[in-house]
């Protein structure tokens, strides 16, 4: 008597047609099972190394098909960009219009702010004659006469005279300012720009601190003074965080011009703040 083990093993995926054809027709010995899953195997493979193949040549990444490149941006523009904008800047910012913005801001954000707008426009206007129009022209003077060979004064043998001058002119604001009875914390901001230029004058002989930052910094530590002292107006707040930021902008804009390292401008901070701050104390 036998033993049927035939339904064992599974059927041929070939089909009865295929198993009819085979030899052995039953048993582990049944070829049409191996053979058939051989070659179905090689279909397979075959196959799936064409759709990988596929996929690779048209599958989208990000919404980019495969053989198309990402757009490479050139770190020169970036460059570019930051050059000409620290360049803007700094001449936006320059020492010399400092004076102009603290009368601007003295006018609108205290109690100065009473003042007409004819007498704010001529104050304004006086200050901006002595403070830049003034050392503009000797600045340009001294460049024709070959003692300056930059009208930026990047180089610090070259900002000896200019600093005189602005010192005089700083000085000769603060007692206009003065003799026309003005809050003394007013005549004080102008004698602290004043002192603020002796102090980079006596640092200038031997490295070269950033007159920008010390301008810059004058004027924030005036703002801080007004809230304290001269009835400010409910602007004084937002300004006050726009100046401190366009205080980090521009020492910002310094170093990456390579005018200044990072501990020149954090010195001219310094030396503008205090001077300033401490000033505008005297009553």
């Amino acid at each position: 008597m036998k033993i049927d083990t035939s339904s064992y093993y599974p059927k041929s995926p070939l089909g009865d047609e295929d198993n009819d054809n085979n030899t052995g027709g039953e048993g582990p010995g049944n070829g049409s099972l191996f053979l058939g899953g051989k070659e179905n195997g090689k279909e397979e493979d075959s196959d799936a190394k064409t759709s990988s193949e596929t996929e690779e040549r048209k599958s989208p990444i990000l919404g980019i098909p495969a053989q198309e490149k990402l757009p490479v941006y050139d770190p020169g523009e970036w460059e570019r960009f930051f050059d000409v904008f620290s360049t803007a800047l700094s001449w936006i910012l320059v020492p010399l219009l400092m004076p102009v913005f603290g009368t601007l801001l003295a006018f609108n954000l205290s109690i100065l702010d009473f003042m007409t707008f004819s007498t704010k426009l001529n104050f304004t206007l006086i200050v901006a004659a002595i403070n830049v129009g003034i050392p503009a022209l000797l600045v340009v003077l001294l460049k024709r006469m070959g003692l300056v060979d930059d009208l930026g004064l990047n180089g610090r043998k070259e900002r000896l005279i200019p600093y005189i001058i602005t010192i005089l002119c700083m000085g000769g604001t603060g007692l206009f300012m003065y003799f026309k009875h003005a809050p003394m914390w007013f005549v004080m901001f102008f004698i602290g720009g004043a002192v603020a230029g002796l102090v980079n004058l006596v640092i200038n002989f031997r490295w070269k601190i950033s007159a920008h930052s010390a301008a810059i910094a004058g004027i924030a530590a005036m703002l801080i003074r007004i809230m304290h002292e001269a009835n400010p107006q409910p602007g004084i707040w937002a300004w006050l965080i726009i100046w401190i930021a366009a205080c980090g902008l521009l020492g910002s804009a310094r170093v990456w011009l390579g005018r200044h390292t990072a501990a020149q401008v954090l010195a001219g901070y310094a030396v503008g703040f205090l001077s300033v701050f401490f000033m505008t104390m005297i009553r």
